[in-house]
């Protein structure tokens, strides 16, 4: 597996809100860093991490390979989704330290929009370890 063959399947994975798609990217004791600080390893904490994407809808991923090397490489990549469930705001603001921005009883929950960036280490076909840095906010009205 290289950096375009993993990019590939995390959209699939992402935009298809599939777990499956994106436990087989990784090794079975393979790690996710989604954050600096927090770490799912192997295929039970990956899946269970990946269930909150099932609560976004309309994901769209587009992304940009900025280095391939032979055991890993990094990319830049952008996605935007609905919020689909109160539960996934409260999970996302939770997330960035910020607090949930007013909103009036019953309006809509808003799109949000992040910005990252991944570095993948791949080992026997498959990625070892994925390290994200990246930035979320609702998309302006």
């Amino acid at each position: 597996m290289n950096i375009e063959q993993f990019m590939q399947g995390y959209k699939a994975a992402w935009e298809g809100r599939d777990e499956r798609l994106f436990c087989v990217l990784f090794a079975e004791d393979g790690a996710y860093h989604n954050t600096p600080f927090a770490v799912q390893r192997g295929h039970a904490q990956l899946a269970d991490y990946w269930q909150r994407v099932k609560l976004q809808e309309d994901v769209q991923l587009s992304y940009e390979v900025l280095a391939d090397t032979p055991g890993g490489g990094v990319a830049h990549w952008h996605v935007t989704y609905q919020v689909a469930s109160e539960e996934l705001f409260a999970i996302w603001a939770r997330s960035t330290g910020t607090h949930l921005p007013p909103r009036e009883p019953g309006s809509p929950l808003p799109r949000m929009v992040l910005d990252g960036v991944l570095q993948a280490r791949f080992a026997g076909g498959l990625c070892q370890e994925c390290r994200l840095w990246w930035h979320s906010q609702p998309a302006p009205p």
